[in-house]
């Protein structure tokens, strides 16, 4: 099997991944700033890393897998000025911050759990380590590349630079461009260059998210908090680092300056970054009235949509596009989508009571063991390029066509030997249920379904066929139901 590669950002190049300290495996994820409902971009990125930390669990890498929630810091625009956003949030409902925090932390966790991603390991909280943040401010200013300006600790990115650094190398942005795009804003003036970013914002007198500090009453930047808990839970040096390309700047490159120059070793191995989710070939945006919310998609609520789609839909309409690339949600992809998933879910349901018998007296046929090998092959090579699930998941349709073949008694099974055999049927599995993380969902009403056999009981009843009255009453206690004759019409309950 050919050796696991990633697209590191950072180099602009695929690199075979060996990790800093094997078996163990350092992951860090940017989590959600919790302030607003989980998006469809957000799920896409959370579900491709998801995927990453399957595959690395599968191939038996001991992962630690951190994600953080943001629950302070994250201003508006992703700049040094203006509101918190959670901050915001609470002034205009008129709650606590951390009534904002609590809810929308809920929502996300749900959504997470309804798409079937995985926890991470360690799911720490910007507001959890305010004395961490503190600490490594101060190991800044005393390595002078900070300095405070009226309450406001900055980083020097020009000092920085000064020390053979490259502020911008992963992101491919160059300093000077950046000075000369630069706008004024209220607050800019505190800063040495436009450049400088902000570790520590002393708050202002209507900022109700505020902590102490050596400088000022004020909270923590935002790209301090992910430098603060990677370097906590994963060491100075960890393997993968992770979020969306949107992240790339200001936020990752800035990462990488704080947490280099604090620590004098480049903190992160491999960068991966998810692209953009696009709506009918459209960014989503609320003013574009495309932007559609996970519950909006389950319950078939959005304008766009002309029905529902389930969470595993959903989960297989992502493993259909390469995580770098941009994936466009139509309504007639989702339909494709569904159509899709039921054809793998019946597979899974066909190959699970597939059973091999020997049979001496029909030939082994070595050209379906190859071709299923082959396949097998394929499907761990396209996971192995990248984490490229649209070439596994390709490869796994080919297998569920000799799945189909076998139930469909087109090819015996015993043309295959035991090996294969197995090979066939435990590969399906695992990539459909413990690599691809989907699952069986049972979209049929219980209500309906007993209708159905309450009518063939009623039937039997009327015909005086006792001896299937007393079966089907059988079967039905088997299943924890119980049928009520009553004077106008036969019922059923749970039974209690």
């Amino acid at each position: 099997m050919q050796a696991l590669k990633v697209y590191n950002t950072l180099s602009r190049e695929k690199e075979i991944f060996t990790p800093l300290n094997y078996p163990h495996v350092g992951m860090y994820v940017c989590g959600p700033t919790v302030y607003n409902y989980v998006h469809l971009g957000n799920c896409r990125t959370f579900t491709s890393f998801d995927l990453i930390y399957r595959y690395l669990k599968h191939l038996d890498y001991k992962v630690r897998y951190v994600r953080n929630i943001t629950d302070v810091g994250h201003l508006e625009n992703d700049a040094d000025e203006g509101e918190d956003k959670i901050g915001k949030k609470a002034k205009l409902e008129n709650l606590e911050p951390m009534e904002i925090v609590q809810r929308y932390t809920l929502d996300f966790r749900s959504i997470m759990q309804i798409i079937n991603n995985l926890p991470p390991s360690i799911e720490p909280t910007a507001t959890g380590h305010i004395l961490e943040q503190i600490e490594m401010v101060q190991k800044l200013l005393d390595k002078d590349l900070a300095y405070e300006a009226g309450g406001s600790v900055y980083f020097d990115v020009g000092k920085y630079n000064k020390g053979n650094h490259q502020y911008g190398k992963l992101s491919g942005r160059i300093v000077e461009d950046l000075i000369a795009g630069s706008r004024d804003l209220d607050g800019q003036q505190e800063k040495h260059r436009a450049e400088d970013f902000a570790l520590w914002k002393k708050a202002s007198h209507e900022h109700i998210m505020r902590w102490h500090s050596p400088w000022s009453e004020g909270f923590p930047g935002w790209h301090l908090e992910c430098s603060v808990m990677s370097s906590k839970y994963l060491g100075m040096q960890f393997d993968i680092h992770g979020g969306g390309m949107d992240l790339k700047f200001p936020h990752h490159e800035c990462e990488i300056a704080q947490s280099k120059g604090a620590n004098d070793v480049e903190p992160v191995k491999y960068w991966l970054h998810t692209n953009m989710l696009t709506v009918n070939g459209t960014k989503m945006s609320k003013s574009l009235g495309n932007s559609i919310l996970p519950h909006e998609l389950f319950m078939g609520t959005h304008k766009l949509l002309s029905q529902a789609y389930s969470p595993m839909v959903l989960r297989f309409m992502m493993l259909q596009t390469h995580y770098r690339s941009t994936m466009d949600i139509s309504d007639d992809a989702l339909k494709g989508s569904q159509k899709s998933y039921k054809r793998v879910m019946n597979g899974l349901r066909i190959v699970k009571k597939m059973k091999y018998e020997a049979n001496t007296d029909i030939a082994k046929d070595d050209k379906q063991s190859a071709e299923i090998s082959q396949i097998v092959a394929e499907m761990y090579e396209g996971m192995n390029d990248d984490f490229n699930t649209a070439v596994s998941l390709a490869a796994l349709f080919n297998l569920l066509k000799k799945i189909n073949s076998i139930h469909n008694g087109l090819i015996s099974v015993n043309v295959l030997d035991t090996k294969t055999f197995d090979l066939l049927k435990n590969s399906y599995i695992i990539f459909v249920e413990d690599i691809f993380g989907l699952r069986e969902e049972n979209s049929t009403d219980l209500e309906q379904v007993m209708n159905v056999f309450l009518e063939i009981y009623k039937e039997a009843k009327h015909n005086k066929n006792f001896e299937q009255v007393d079966k089907l009453r059988s079967h039905f206690k088997s299943l924890g139901v119980v049928v009520k004759d009553m004077k106008d019409k036969i019922d059923w309950s749970y039974e209690e």
